[in-house]
């Protein structure tokens, strides 16, 4: 009898000492904010929401803001009714860490220039101007300092600011990233996304699924390669759509990075994305 409360107390000891150090750690971590910033030693390592389709449930360490952006990005997109080409200049998304596992993410379009062809008449429009403004906020729930797996939840808003888009609807969804860390540098990220988008034919709004799966490693010190997969499903108009991936990511100095790759949608009428960026932090 003896010893079980001896092992009992000891228990509870290690209990209490564990919980201690946890609470010390979150509280270490807490106390960071927007006005108190991580100092630069201290910080994560960088991680980006680009080149690929699937986002970092990283975030930006508290205090401290990211800039990434497709420095100049094209899609082109092709159906039996028209055909379609889309340049955008600085498409950006601006992070900025108010937490030690929240962020605020705001996402602007400095120029761009929509060209459309109607196959039927081979009347030709085009528009160009500001585009859309997005507001994301992303919550790491797990993973954010230590540890192989890390998850977030990121919903967003699409506020229709576009000078070069002829139907100007506010768009919205949630994007849930994950990524699991391997041996040998291999990363494995995983997103599941719904979306409620505007359709591209007529003034209503549509229900869409995205689910990605992207694996990256180290071709050398300083150059990471990506490669990824990912298919959308329209519930409205019971359609799918199949893509296959490729970027390259490249170090050039401590916190700066540049890239570039293609989107490049499999079936006919998907659509086709070429695009190089940067991303920097602060």
């Amino acid at each position: 009898m003896k010893n079980k409360r001896h092992y009992n107390f000891l228990m509870i000891c290690n209990v209490l000492l564990i919980s201690s150090f946890c609470y010390s750690q979150k509280k270490q971590e807490n106390k960071y904010s927007l006005f108190n910033p991580v100092p630069r030693e201290f910080m994560r390592e960088m991680e980006t929401d680009r080149p690929d389709v699937t986002e970092s449930p990283y975030t930006v360490d508290a205090g401290h803001f990211q800039y990434e952006t497709d420095i100049i990005g094209l899609t082109r997109e092709k159906s039996d009714l028209k055909n379609t080409k889309t340049l955008l200049i600085n498409q950006a998304n601006l992070k900025l860490g108010l937490t030690g596992s929240t962020a605020i993410q705001i996402g602007f379009e400095t120029y761009g220039w929509h060209k459309e062809k109607d196959l039927a008449t081979g009347t030709i429009k085009s528009k160009h101007g500001v585009g859309d403004l997005t507001i994301r906020i992303k919550q790491n729930i797990i993973g954010n300092n230590k540890g192989n797996f890390a998850l977030a939840v990121l919903p967003y808003m699409k506020i229709p600011t576009s000078q070069y888009e002829d139907e100007n609807l506010v768009e919205g969804g949630l994007i849930v990233p994950m990524i699991y860390k391997f041996a040998g540098e291999w990363k494995l990220g995983f997103q599941v996304e719904v979306d409620r988008l505007k359709d591209t034919d007529q003034h209503a709004m549509h229900t869409e699924l995205l689910q990605t799966l992207a694996i990256s490693h180290p071709l050398s010190k300083s150059i990471e390669g990506i490669a990824e997969t990912y298919y959308t499903y329209d519930f409205k108009a019971h359609e799918i759509y199949n893509f296959v991936n490729a970027a390259v990511q490249m170090e050039v100095a401590k916190d700066f990075k540049i890239d570039a790759g293609l989107n490049y949608g499999i079936q006919h009428h998907a659509e086709k994305r070429y695009f190089l960026g940067a991303s920097y932090r602060y």
